[in-house]
């Protein structure tokens, strides 16, 4: 009986290797790939969206939406203007303005950083999301682009998200889009003075294809009322999976 490809093998001294990868190392995302939906857009970040995003998420009312965030919110243009300047030079990472189409304003940003292309990894972090994008059929979106992007046109293996495992919103949201629990890393990092333990989340190369189906279903036109609901909840993780931190 043939063994299966997926599953590890064993070698000569009967040990369990992992199972064998024709790989080839995937390409590095570049600054000027704009990311377009039928509802927004992932323009790389620059000085031309810095008033869009004092107005969107620098306001006195958006503290929470910093809390998690490693920057504190910006007090004015300057403070979110370096920001932008940093996120736009920083060769770690590829920094993205989100645009929502109906305006063609910049309404929040995010970032696809820890780049290993080598190895086929890279993550999403660094996700800010103004009050027109929270909750929304367009917020959705932003992670189908990014998720498209990674596997489909650059050809990772690995796409990772993590947050502080305080951040109740930020699990719910990875857990919701497809993601895969992988544990709590304790004691990880100091930030803003305070300890924070990071929870690992990633979905696979294999996985891939299921999450995809399940994000063209939800964001299908038909899925959506007059009003702009949703007829279908977004089911991307497979029911038999649970996160375990969950009570």
């Amino acid at each position: 009986m043939s063994q299966n490809p997926t599953e590890p093998r064993t070698n000569a001294h009967g040990q369990r290797i992992g199972r064998a990868v024709d790989w080839t190392p995937a390409a590095r995302p570049d600054r000027t790939t704009v990311l377009s939906g039928a509802g927004v857009r992932l323009e790389p970040i620059g000085p031309q969206h810095v008033d869009d995003l004092v107005a969107s998420v620098c306001g006195e009312d958006d503290d929470a939406l910093w809390t998690y965030l490693f920057w504190e919110r910006p007090r004015d243009r300057d403070e979110m203007a370096a920001i932008v300047e940093h996120g736009s030079a920083d060769p770690a990472q590829v920094m993205y303005a989100i645009v929502p189409v109906e305006t063609g304003r910049a309404a929040g940003f995010c970032s696809l950083m820890r780049i290993d292309p080598a190895m086929g990894s890279i993550e999403v972090g660094g996700i800010a999301y103004g009050r027109q994008l929270q909750r929304s059929r367009a917020a959705t979106e932003v992670q189908a682009l990014l998720m498209r992007h990674v596997f489909d046109e650059l050809g990772y293996r690995r796409f990772e998200w993590k947050c502080d495992s305080l951040n109740a919103a930020s699990r719910r949201a990875a857990i919701r889009l497809g993601f895969i629990w992988e544990g709590r890393f304790r004691n990880a990092v100091v930030y803003k003075g305070r300890n924070r333990d990071t929870d690992w989340f990633s979905i696979t190369d294999q996985e891939w294809p299921r999450v995809r189906a399940a994000l063209d279903a939800w964001l299908d036109d038909r899925n959506f009322d007059a009003m702009g609901r949703q007829r279908v909840r977004l089911a991307a993780r497979p029911p038999e999976k649970t996160e375990k931190t969950e009570k």
